[in-house]
C-alpha cells in the first residue's frame, strides 16, 4: 500500500468515524433524553468502525514515522465529536507535504 493510499484510507475512516460519533451522540440523546431506541443498533457497529480507524491511523503513522504521542493523539481525536474532522484536515495537510517531500509524485494513482 502506497503512502497516498494510506492517507486516503485514513481520511475516509476519519470522516466515517466522525459521522458515526455524531450518530452515537444522537443515539444517546434519543435514548436517555426521550426514551427512544431508534438507534439502539448503532453502538456496536460504531465500535467496529472505530477499530478500523485505529488501524488506518496506525498504518499512516508508521508510514510517516510519527511518534507514539502524535499517533495516540490522532487516535483519541476520534472520540470527541467534530474533533476528528479538524484533526483529519490538519493531518492530511501535513501528510501530503511529507509524502511530497519523500518524492512520491503528486499525480500517482494508488494501486
Amino acid at each position: 500500500m502506497t503512502p497516498r493510499a494510506k492517507l486516503t484510507f485514513f481520511r475516509a475512516m476519519a470522516f466515517v468515524v466522525g459521522v458515526g460519533l455524531l450518530l452515537l451522540v444522537l443515539h444517546m440523546v434519543l435514548r436517555y433524553g426521550f426514551d427512544n431506541d431508534a438507534l439502539a443498533w448503532w453502538p456496536s457497529p460504531h465500535g467496529w468502525v472505530y477499530m478500523v480507524y485505529l488501524v488506518a491511523t496506525a498504518l499512516l503513522g508508521f508510514e510517516l514515522r510519527w511518534g507514539l504521542g502524535k499517533m495516540v493523539g490522532v487516535m483519541l481525536a476520534g472520540c470527541v465529536p467534530f474533533l476528528s474532522f479538524w484533526v483529519e484536515h490538519r493531518v492530511a495537510s501535513g501528510a501530503r507535504a511529507q509524502i511530497a517531500e519523500a518524492g512520491e509524485p503528486a499525480g500517482r494513482v494508488a494501486a
